[in-house]
């Protein structure tokens, strides 16, 4: 018997735990997930987008639209800030960090502070918004690697059933 030949890559495999891990996010309309990988494949950080610990979700606005304190844009935070701050307490200098979406020029800023050296995101559908444009160049001008994931998959399906196992 030969091993099995359909395995999901590594940046499958990580994309996928930043997906997973946007299944969190309380955020009515966003979903955006993260997911931070040392040099070794292992993973040291994740997040998704959501309020600060300690702040319910109940009482702060959702809403995209309106006078600025009424909108989630003020409270929430987002997924890369989220996987660097819940990182296990190492060094990210070197790591690479997965992400759903391109990161907005706040996240590339502290992308940048702490070391990461690689992007990889699925989506960059605000690739022309100021903020991806300053993202961009900041990450460039740092000499961040920043990189769309290449995949074929368009789903990948999980099972709680054990006889699934």
């Amino acid at each position: 018997m030969s091993k099995r030949a359909n395995y999901i890559s590594w940046d499958e495999y990580f994309m996928g735990v930043a997906l997973l891990s946007a299944k969190r996010s309380k955020d009515p309309s966003t979903q955006v997930g993260a997911c931070i990988v040392n040099t070794k494949n292992k993973i040291v950080g994740a997040g998704y987008n959501g309020l600060p610990a300690g702040c319910n979700d109940d009482e702060f606005p959702w809403d995209k639209q309106g006078a600025f304190l009424e909108t989630k844009y003020p409270y929430v935070c987002h997924a890369e800030l989220n996987a660097i701050l819940n990182n296990i307490g190492m060094d990210l200098h070197g790591c690479r960090i997965y992400t759903a979406l391109f990161p907005c020029n706040e996240c590339a800023k502290a992308i940048i502070q702490a070391g990461i050296s690689e992007v990889i995101f699925l989506s960059d559908k605000y690739g022309t918004t100021d903020s991806s444009l300053a993202s961009k160049r900041m990450l460039q001008t740092a000499g961040v690697i920043y990189r769309k994931v290449e995949t074929d998959i368009q789903h990948l399906q999980l099972s709680f059933k054990e006889t699934e196992i």
